[in-house]
């Protein structure tokens, strides 16, 4: 590890937080907590802290001592001034004279004595920081430190390994006690540029930014170096099938089976999954001993609360064996709740409380010959749960390779995953209706396209667009931030790997919008029948390839699923000279009724929007069958024969799909958006 320090980069800082009002203190403070945050092997998701302390000008203009100390919810690789909110430091030190500090009491104190009222809660280890004299104190969970720390004689390892140089805190829960704990340890060692706090991390402290960031760069250094000493193989590998499925056929059948049912058998949580592989992360899930020491307990304990204490492990899938697979995934997740009810009953009897058990399911399963899947309520937290599962295959992987991996059991760990002040950083309000929900939208890169892209994403949906491949597709990916996937829906297996591809980012699929389509024209006695032919393929063939594919993923998933068509008017109101469009969008109606028919058993919902005389509906786009390509329309021919005399636009026809997608008891129905056009009225 290396000091990435720079005397200009440090100036540059002064300069531009001097600008917005930080003193220097807090602008080098602000730029070595970005050095730090910004590398993973030190840093990652709220895994560390940085303070300093200081004088600031409080508003009656008299200057106060304060700690500014970097607050809940920010990121160090992101931080800016506002993330280091400034606490009255006389009346957290006072604090150090108490026997006992409640945490709810702890959090009280420190936010009344917040310069800012408005400012995020501080850290919940606020008052180690303020216990310890240092002007620059500087907290990280570096992967080298833990490796060397969580072994059966970690402390012994850290304390030889660092001398005088840093001195180890045996495990403490954070909070009033560690911070006591650590100040009365460093009074013993007065000499010591940091602490090892054994199974959690490494502080370091300095009387300058430069000199505390240095300090943890060499004391992690030092670890790395022992660990490079290492020459043992860690995981002997296990034999694997010889034709092993892909990731993308098994994530539906992981995210099925992580799915939570009510008492009646329909699906109230899903997850987003988020799935890694890597030599590494192979050579981990592929070892013989798997199930043992990857389910030993996190590496770091503020892990518990993204990832659970343990992950899943499955059995490696074999290709065209996929049934077994999803009936061995069930039999493990059954076993990993019960397992889990067990230790929370057993741990909520033991500290005679009356805690609410959270959800059972894990949150990361390993799967041999893949690597490892994720689960989260969100692609973000998806992705959070997998970089931390990711980590710890780094710090178990060293561990083993030096010595045996020991974290805290597993009964240490339930006090910090029921512990409030952690659960409180991942409180949040109502979920939006369609969040956890994964939508795939065909013709994404046309107007209607991302207005629905748009309108599933405000409603909390992992959103896909799929599209041909080119600048359209990349500026709607962009403009509305969903996944870009190109595709050809008139392609067998364009339209299969697209939706494989969304199953492997995502894990599978919910919602599906068949809204690719254009428009062919000529009189139907005289049309060639190369121009039906190719209507028929995107138009009808289009829908049914982008469906089957859905729904062979919906089956997999066993939680339902919803098919939203797109037919427009044209199919139940034919237009002159129209007919290359109108029939197989007819088709494409009747197509909808049967996959209601044939799946409605096994919760698949099927509806078709039926939409007209949509203004800015592009060519590409499944909504300008009411109009010729070849002639600009003016604002009267929109409105002519709409009997709400309004404008109908794009967004319309992306509300009707979303009210399609949240109506659990609606299948086989057709919405119509026109405005009103007596024609094209369903009867």
């Amino acid at each position: 590890m290396k000091s990435l320090w720079s005397d200009a980069d440090a100036q540059g800082a002064v300069t531009t937080y001097g600008a917005e009002g930080a003193n220097e203190d807090v602008a080098l403070r602000v730029y070595t907590t970005r050095l730090l945050g910004g590398d993973p092997a030190l840093v990652l998701h709220g895994g560390g802290n940085t303070s300093v302390k200081t004088d600031v000008e409080d508003m009656d203009g008299t200057q106060v001592r304060v700690l500014c100390v970097k607050g809940s919810g920010w990121d160090m690789a992101a931080i800016e001034p506002p993330g280091l909110p400034a606490v009255r430091l006389d009346p957290l030190t006072r604090l150090e004279a108490l026997d006992a500090l409640s945490d709810e009491d702890m959090v009280s104190h420190q936010r009344r004595n917040l310069l800012n009222p408005a400012s995020p809660n501080p850290s919940v280890e606020t008052l180690l920081h303020a216990f310890l004299p240092h002007k620059f104190v500087d907290h990280t969970h570096a992967n080298a430190v833990l490796a060397l720390s969580d072994q059966p004689d970690g402390e012994a390892r850290c304390a030889n390994l660092y001398g005088g140089r840093a001195a180890v805190v045996p495990f403490v829960m954070p909070g009033f006690d560690l911070a006591k704990e650590c100040a009365e340890i460093w009074r013993g060692n007065r000499d010591v540029e940091g602490l090892v706090l054994h199974n959690h991390g490494i502080f370091s402290f300095g009387d300058t930014a430069q000199e505390a960031y240095e300090r943890m760069i060499s004391l992690v250094g030092l670890a790395e170096q022992e660990l490079i000493r290492a020459t043992r193989a860690p995981f002997a590998q296990v034999k694997l099938p010889e034709d092993l499925a892909s990731a993308a056929d098994v994530a539906p059948i992981i995210r099925g089976a992580l799915a939570v049912h009510d008492e009646t058998g329909g699906t109230c949580q899903r997850f987003v999954l988020e799935h890694r592989s890597s030599p590494k992360i192979l050579a981990f899930t592929n070892g013989e001993n798997v199930a043992d020491y990857a389910t030993r307990g996190t590496i770091t304990p503020d892990h518990v609360i993204r990832t659970k204490g343990t992950p899943v492990v499955l059995p490696a899938p074999e290709a065209g064996a996929l049934d077994d697979f999803a009936g061995s995934a069930d039999h493990a997740v059954t076993r990993f709740e019960a397992e889990y009810r067990t230790y929370f009953e057993r741990n909520n009897a033991r500290l005679d409380s009356a805690k609410k058990m959270l959800d059972t399911m894990p949150r990361v399963a390993l799967v041999p010959g893949l690597g490892l899947f994720a689960a989260g309520k969100s692609a973000k937290e998806a992705a959070i749960a997998a970089d931390l599962a990711e980590t710890s295959i780094e710090v178990i992987t060293a561990a083993e390779a030096v010595g045996r991996y020991e974290p805290l059991s597993l009964d240490q760990l339930f006090d910090m995953e029921y512990w409030s002040l952690e659960q409180a950083k991942l409180r949040k309000g109502t979920e939006p209706p369609l969040a956890r929900h994964v939508v795939a939208i065909t013709g994404g890169a046309g107007t209607i396209g991302r207005a629905t892209a748009e309108a599933f994403r405000a409603q909390g949906a992992e959103v896909a667009i799929i599209d041909l491949e080119g600048d359209a597709l990349a500026g709607a990916a962009s403009e509305t931030g969903a996944f870009a996937v190109a595709g050809n829906v008139t392609d067998e297996a364009s339209a299969h790997e697209a939706m494989q591809r969304i199953a492997e980012r995502f894990g599978g699929v919910d919602i599906v919008i068949s809204n690719a389509g254009a428009a062919w024209q000529g009189r139907i006695g005289e049309v060639g029948e190369d121009v039906m032919r190719q209507s028929f393929e995107l138009n009808f063939w289009g829908h049914q390839r982008i469906a089957q594919a859905a729904v062979s993923i919906m089956q997999a998933q066993r939680t339902g699923g919803c098919l939203l068509f797109n037919v427009t008017k044209q199919a139940v109101n034919p237009g002159a000279d129209f007919g290359p469009y109108g029939i197989p969008k007819a088709a494409a109606l009747a197509l909808m009724r049967q996959y209601a028919v044939d799946y409605g058993r096994i919760g698949i919902r099927s509806n078709a929007v039926n939409a007209d005389r949509i203004r800015g509906g592009l060519l590409t786009s499944d909504m300008i069958a009411s109009r010729s390509a070849a002639r600009q329309v003016s604002e009267d021919d929109y409105m002519s024969g709409n009997l709400l005399g309004r404008e109908v636009e794009a967004t319309d026809v992306a509300l009707a799909f979303v009210h399609l997608a949240l109506a659990p008891a609606t299948t086989g129905a057709v919405v119509t958006v026109d405005g009103g056009n007596v024609a094209a009225m369903m009867r």
